[in-house]
């Protein structure tokens, strides 16, 4: 079964059994609340994006959903180029959050694996925890497994997370059964004298004739301690599962074949790099053989990678990228003989054998491919220098009698040749050298700190379901944001956050913290974070900042009621947190409030929202499908949007760019916003929706005509119109294949051209200019300015040269005679006078070649005129030879000739002419 089918039978065989088909996570590791896990950096499991419901942190929308999840795992990149290893690899997954569990996927899995896939029963065995009777008596009873092909392990190999039991941590938890799969023959089996019959079933993995194809995890218990630390696990009241299955696997077994690179997910990129090297591939183990999988494999993950967004970097996933594209480039030119730039002619066949399933490859195909282009072309101008150092650093003494590249020479390798650290050791590995990677690390270690949203809240505020507890340690409930509808309305008080602050020393320095206590009231003077049950303040995300305004008594009397002026707001865990200080009077909790947002400035804020929507359309259409948007920030006063693209853009880029959104601007479009849409329906509209964000099953969508449509929670206009007029005023680069273009609307927009107006005014005034001429007397300006220029550097470049002409004696008298490269007129004559004044006594005959022309110039002492020479009569005989003529005073003289090759000859009659 080829692989498009398999995927497709795949999510076919579950959605006949009630499962809803969800797209793949993006690479970057985010859950299905839209939360980046940190803790790893990029998606490496199939139930990854789940784990806020497997956690009970979340209650998922559908009680049975299956995937094919692509995954990067970068444990073993220095083991690809083998028969099996790979850094990118799919995973199919079937999911229950509280619905089926064993006596159904188990059955289920044996249907999908034999029946739809049509693999051989007989090669099949499984595993079980050592307890788990229902696991062992389904796979016995129900599928009919001999009990010799059932294999009960510990919880070390047979549970999730691995030997939790015993060691924790303390979480929902539960056994795993996986399924087995026999490569080799049963021949090979019985033909072992080593194996006894039963163990002809048992698992060796070292041996490699088992294939792990398939495991249910079975999420049933919750572990805790009593006070003594023993293991409690309390049965879950609801039981989930946890389905991933090796898609690559499954598709190299049910092909036939011994290695996934034999199979059509990687024959079409074998194939291609065949073409450009002209080596053809063999399947061995040999030096080119290698380097192909190698290049091949790296080549599918970095395409998904920056597919998904993430690019070539120093540091994080950006930096596992760049090692990753690096070893390709380097076995690619070590062993296939690539000298120029190659990946990113072999991408396209990946783009073409996946595009089909991953609709992302084809839809930033562009990008893709100029990506790694860009990158190849910056590696390969370093890598030549790179290795001639590497060789000069393993060929030291140090190294010879150590065996050991030092941190410091790896680190230099890095910061300065921009070899990976990991690169530089598989290289010393293929020369029996190590590196010390400690000492890199020390070489490299900064302080940081992480980026935390706004200012941070206490650890101690969270509860271990990441929600946030009030004064009575009981979770708040979260908050509803009525502000799409009004910028005001009442709300009662239901969590206050006093905010402190503390001082403490950190590494000899003195550090401000600010420390947050949940409290039942607060007084005037008094900094908080206010929490209500409802509320029209916009909480900042998606780019957009939070709103301000105001918190009052419904019944305001000056100087003994409530007041709270919020600065900011943020939200955090489905909460939003009203930043500010009370003003007056006592808040507590309980109380019914008036909150009322800054109107005008979320105005400003809306211009600029719906502005960037309108930017983003105009810059795929000026430049291309391939932007997408990597940042944004969306003020009263301003717009700054990051976005995919290689190069500067050009002046009519940019012109065209505010053209075509000032003319969405003047249509008048009704800026439609659908609330609640099937993410479906809102897909097949077109909806942009942002890199790395999760949505639900029904998502709110903003459209403008036949313009624009995204995926977008923020505040919107009612019609474009009110966004008044759009300026770009700025465009930069701020990373590699991302720029960033910065824009204002509405009244900044008038205040930037008007400012502008002044300038422009204040330099016409300057330049004594009229106005409509201000463009000319620039240029006259520039010119007169770039010629007084050239007559410096002239008068410069003539002083230094007289220095440099010496004279010779022909009959006694002192003789200078010197062609000068690229000089003029004037600077013959000032550096024959310089040479004059500084010989004292000479005749100096210069000549040079500019622009075509050939020119002369003759000084002569007042000395030697006395003795009867003469610089008009010299200067126009040596013209002669060069086809010309010319004369002049007995001191100075210049002259021009037409044949610029007898320029040499011209100048060496001199000597004729004074002897």
């Amino acid at each position: 079964m080829l692989a498009n089918e398999l995927r497709q039978r795949y999510l076919e065989f579950f959605a006949q059994r009630g499962h809803v088909n969800l797209p793949s996570a993006p690479l970057i590791p985010i859950d299905a609340l839209g939360v980046e896990d940190k803790s790893t950096l990029f998606t490496s499991a199939g139930m990854q994006q789940f784990m806020p419901f497997f956690l009970g942190k979340a209650t998922p929308a559908h009680t049975r959903v299956t995937t094919v999840q692509k995954c990067v795992r970068t444990g073993d990149i220095e083991s690809v180029g083998d028969y099996s290893h790979c850094t990118f690899f799919e995973m199919l997954g079937n999911f229950s959050f509280g619905d089926y569990f064993k006596s159904d996927v188990i059955p289920w899995t044996w249907e999908f694996l034999t029946k739809v896939v049509g693999l051989d029963p007989d090669r099949f065995c499984v595993t079980v925890y050592r307890d788990d009777e229902e696991a062992f008596r389904i796979w016995r009873e129900v599928v009919g497994l001999p009990e010799n092909r059932i294999h009960r392990l510990g919880e070390d190999k047979c549970y999730w997370p691995a030997s939790v039991i015993s060691k924790g941590p303390n979480q929902p938890c539960g056994p795993c059964s996986e399924v087995f799969y026999r490569v080799v023959p049963l021949e090979e089996m019985n033909s072992d004298p080593n194996l006894t019959p039963t163990e002809r079933y048992l698992i060796d993995d070292d041996a490699g004739r088992w294939l792990e194809v398939w495991n249910n995890v079975f999420t049933q218990f919750d572990r805790s301690e009593d006070s003594a630390g023993t293991p409690i696990l309390t049965p879950l009241p609801s039981k989930n599962n946890d389905t991933g299955a090796g898609f690559d696997r499954i598709a190299c077994i049910s092909q036939g074949k011994t290695s996934v690179f034999e199979t059509d997910l990687f024959q079409p990129i074998l194939a291609r790099i065949t073409e450009l090297s002209g080596i053809e591939y063999a399947g061995t183990m040999s030096e080119t053989d290698f380097a192909m999988r190698v290049v091949a494999e790296h080549t599918r993950s970095m395409v998904f990678c920056i597919a998904d967004g993430i690019l070539p970097d120093r540091v994080g996933r950006g930096y596992v990228l760049r090692y990753i594209m690096r070893r390709a480039m380097r076995f690619g030119k070590k062993a296939l003989g690539f000298e120029e730039p190659f990946l990113h002619e072999i991408a396209p066949a990946i783009i073409e054998q996946m595009g089909g399933f991953y609709k992302e490859l084809q839809e930033r195909k562009e990008f893709i491919l100029s990506q790694i282009l860009l990158e190849e072309t910056k590696f390969l101008r370093t890598l030549d220098v790179g290795i001639k150092q590497f060789e000069r650093v393993i060929a030291s003494p140090e190294v010879q009698a150590t065996k050991m590249i030092s941190g410091k020479d790896a680190f230099n390798l890095y910061d300065t040749h921009g070899f990976p650290v990991e690169l530089t050791a598989d290289i010393a590995k293929e020369r029996g050298i190590q590196v010390d990677l400690e000492g890199f690390r020390e070489e490299t270690e900064r302080q940081r700190e992480i980026a935390k949203e706004g200012s941070a809240l206490k650890k101690g505020l969270f509860l271990s379901s990441g929600e946030i507890a009030g004064a009575d340690g009981k979770p708040l409930s979260p908050t509803e944001f009525f502000g799409y509808e009004s910028n005001e309305g009442e709300a009662i008080v239901q969590g206050i956050l006093l905010l402190k602050k503390t001082t403490s020393a950190h590494n000899g320095k003195e550090e401000i913290e600010i420390v947050r206590e949940s409290v039942s009231e607060a007084e005037a003077g008094d900094e908080v974070e206010v929490i209500l049950d409802e509320t029209p303040f916009y909480g900042e995300s998606g780019g957009q900042v939070g709103d301000r305004g105001h918190l009052f008594d419904l019944v305001f009397a000056e100087n003994n009621g409530v007041l709270v002026h919020v600065a900011d707001t943020k939200k955090s865990a489905g909460i939003f947190r009203h930043i500010g200080a009370v003003q007056s009077g006592v808040l507590k909790i309980g109380q019914r409030i008036y909150a009322s947002v800054d109107a005008e400035r979320r105005d400003g804020i809306r211009r600029n929202h719906t502005a960037t929507h309108l930017m983003q359309a105009a810059l795929q259409t000026v430049l291309g499908s391939h932007v997408h948007q990597k940042g944004s920030e969306v003020t009263e006063n301003a717009l700054r949007f990051d976005f995919t693209h290689t190069s500067p853009m050009t002046l009519a880029e940019v012109e065209q760019v505010e053209k075509i959104v000032n003319a969405e601007i003047l249509r008048d479009d009704e800026v439609t916003i659908y609330q609640d849409l099937p993410i479906a329906e809102a897909k097949a509209k077109g909806a942009m929706a942002l890199f790395g964000e999760k949505y639900g099953d029904t998502v709110r969508m903003i459209e403008i005509a036949e313009f624009s449509r995204e995926l977008c929670g923020g505040t919107h206009v009612g019609r474009t119109s009110q966004i008044g007029l759009f300026k770009l005023i700025r465009e930069t680069g701020v990373a590699s294949g991302v720029r960033r273009i910065e824009a204002v609307t509405g009244q900044g927009a008038f205040d930037h051209v008007e400012k502008q107006q002044e300038t422009l005014a204040q330099a016409e005034a300057l330049l004594k200019s009229n106005p409509g001429n201000l463009l000319q007397s620039l240029e006259k300006l520039l010119a007169r300015t770039q010629e007084l220029e050239k007559q410096n550097r002239q008068l410069r470049e003539g002083g230094a040269q007289a220095e440099e002409l010496t004279a010779i004696l022909i009959n006694g008298v002192p003789v200078v005679t010197k062609a000068i490269e690229n000089a003029d007129a004037e600077t013959l004559a000032n550096l024959a006078d310089k040479t004059a004044q500084r010989l004292g006594s000479a005749i100096i005959v210069l000549g040079s070649l500019s622009e075509g022309k050939v020119m002369f110039a003759a000084k002569v002492t007042s000395d030697l005129i006395a003795k009867g020479f003469h610089a008009g009569n010299i200067v126009r005989e040596v013209a002669k030879i060069a086809g010309g003529g010319g004369g002049g005073r007995p001191d100075f003289a210049q002259a021009g000739g037409k044949n610029p090759e007898k320029l040499q000859e011209a100048l060496d009659i001199v000597a004729g002419l004074i002897g």
